[in-house]
């Protein structure tokens, strides 16, 4: 299932990484003889580890699956959630721009959500869904997952504030403030169009009520005039939900320069580090755009379509062959930049599993290899304080002081 087709806009080229299926192979413990791979393992085990971007409500509305065992596609599930240490996986309720033409956003999301409700009914003993700080301690004591949930495109809004309250007393608690083009609240980093130039009248309505409820304003896909404006207008901390740092993919508006990097950390708020190879490498961009242009290019020329046998046959030879991935260490160095940048509090995990196809990293292909990165940050010489405050304790500050600042707004009227 290729979500991030939708992210990119690049659909017709995208979908012809289909054919190659996504190698998984690799050991969930790179360097597993050094001892600090046995630490790395003790520590996801022992500290809980939230990730705040997982697509898998969309990855299964395409194709259903039984997320209480491994499963046969996908990078999520409750079996290498266990085995990477992975405790609190936010479920994306993704809504594609499309619905914000054809309508109908509003009930895509309400039955997104109906489905993560549904893993809880049906396993209760291994999921529970999670709307506050409170509540992901005390399933993690339990040794549950926890289930929290983020909207990926406030769309689902429609432009009425109820709508957002609808929204939060179902268990929403960030919403993504837009996705792949504008919408009705602010203008997309993939989008040309900047209709709004940042936020939209309704939108600076919208994070002051997100405030006010207690819903974390998630920048992520936004507009860089869009985030400077939220920054100005946020009476609480805001979250990059699943973006990474410009510094290494330069013109790639969609991640963070070190000057957005540096104000969110004034606000208080946190980027949570995209595993995307893409969003991590520039190389693997350069790489990606040939690649696309290469098959779009053989396709042409021998009048085939991307369904036809001989074509999957010749794509899946050729990116076997050409496809570059970035790696894990270049994950650990988006983490480096950020710390350096703003700070150890200002960084954590949004891995976009289930989000970015097969572009993952080598060494972070799934859930289960979370103590692949905590063990190559110990290696560059990070202390087990600094690994918690990046695995969960940076964004459930965040989250703690939302919850607070709601209450403070909402006792003063």
């Amino acid at each position: 299932m290729f979500y991030w087709i939708r992210k990119t806009g690049l659909a017709a080229a995208i979908l012809l990484l289909a054919a190659c299926g996504g190698e998984k192979t690799e050991s969930a413990a790179v360097g597993a003889e050094d001892p600090l791979m046995a630490k790395a393992q003790e520590l996801a085990q022992s500290y809980l580890i939230i990730d705040t971007h997982v697509d898998l409500p969309y990855r299964l509305q395409e194709k259903m699956e039984d997320i209480s065992q491994r499963t046969e596609s996908g990078d999520f599930d409750y079996a290498r959630a266990k085995a990477g240490g992975l405790n609190a996986p936010f479920m994306s309720i993704y809504i594609p721009a499309d619905y914000q033409e054809t309508g109908g956003a509003k009930d895509f999301a309400d039955s997104l959500i109906d489905m993560v409700e549904g893993f809880q009914q049906k396993w209760p003993d291994k999921f529970a869904i999670a709307s506050s700080v409170d509540q992901v301690k005390e399933q993690f004591g339990k040794g549950l997952v926890s289930l929290p949930l983020g909207i990926e495109n406030g769309a689902p809004i429609e432009g009425d504030l109820a709508n957002l309250k609808h929204f939060y007393d179902r268990g929403v608690r960030y919403i993504t403030l837009t996705h792949s083009r504008n919408n009705h609240i602010c203008d997309s980093s993939y989008d040309e169009e900047r209709k709004w130039q940042g936020l939209s009248p309704f939108g600076r309505e919208l994070v002051g009520e997100m405030n006010r409820l207690g819903v974390m304003v998630d920048i992520s896909h936004v507009s860089d005039k869009a985030f400077y404006q939220v920054m100005e207008i946020a009476k609480a901390p805001a979250i990059a939900s699943h973006s990474s740092c410009r510094k290494f993919t330069p013109g790639f508006e969609r991640n963070m320069d070190d000057d957005m990097i540096k104000r969110l950390a004034e606000n208080g708020g946190v980027v949570m580090i995209n595993f995307g190879s893409t969003f991590i490498k520039e190389a693997v961009r350069q790489n990606s755009s040939a690649v696309r242009g290469h098959i779009r290019k053989y396709l042409a020329d021998n009048n085939l379509k991307r369904d036809d046998e001989h074509a999957r046959t010749y794509i899946a030879d050729y990116l076997k062959k050409n496809r570059m991935f970035a790696d894990v260490t270049d994950v650990a160095d988006h983490i480096d930049h950020v710390v350096k940048l703003a700070g150890i509090e200002s960084v954590g995990f949004g891995s976009d599993f289930d989000g970015v196809g097969d572009s993952l990293p080598t060494g972070l292909k799934d859930a289960s290899m979370f103590p692949n990165l905590i063990y190559e940050l110990l290696k560059r010489g990070y202390s087990e304080e600094d690994i918690e405050k990046i695995c969960s304790g940076n964004i459930i500050r965040v989250w703690s002081e939302v919850e607070r600042i709601a209450r403070e707004m909402q006792q003063a009227g």
